[in-house]
């Protein structure tokens, strides 16, 4: 009886979790409540938190050179704020919003690839202005460019997992 009434409680904050998704729109107001990393925030809109992955873009990990500095950025730019939140309603694996953040005109998403603090994330962004700005940040060596070696966030993340399966 107790198996079968977990079951129902289960469905229930599964219906609840989906439907409380679809009700974001894909254009709203939030408050930036917390900066995760430099391409994860979390915003409150409508009293509920909403963890949001920064589109087109890939920052170094938080161990990596450059990670902290990306943070910060983010932070600098728009923790305590009220942004706009645009998205097309995806979620990536880790149920986080898939979106690009404005404030006061200006688009974070695009700051942190112009400033050398993130990448064109190409496998999940056909928008070239994106490469535009990776470039002319790799030209003026800003951020991470000004390193003599670079290593992308996804290879260094999946460095790190093939590494945490050999110690295992």
């Amino acid at each position: 009886m107790a198996i079968h009434y977990s079951k129902y409680i289960l469905i229930l904050a599964c219906f609840l979790l989906f439907t409380a998704k679809e009700k974001i729109p894909n254009e709203f107001f939030a408050k930036v409540i917390g900066v995760k990393d430099g391409d994860t925030i979390e915003v409150l809109y409508k009293k509920e938190p909403i963890i949001i992955r920064l589109e087109h873009i890939d920052c170094p990990e938080k161990k990596q050179p450059f990670g902290q500095k990306a943070k910060q950025f983010v932070t600098d730019f728009c923790f305590g704020q009220k942004v706009k939140v645009i998205s097309k309603g995806k979620f990536d694996r880790y149920r986080r919003l898939i979106a690009v953040i404005q404030y006061k005109n200006k688009t974070l998403n695009k700051r942190l690839v112009a400033n050398g603090y993130a990448l064109h994330f190409k496998k999940y962004s056909k928008d070239t202005s994106y490469s535009t700005l990776e470039e002319q940040a790799r030209l003026y060596k800003k951020g991470m460019w000004s390193q003599k070696e670079l290593i992308e966030p996804w290879l260094f993340r999946k460095r790190k997992t093939q590494q945490k399966k050999k110690t295992h």
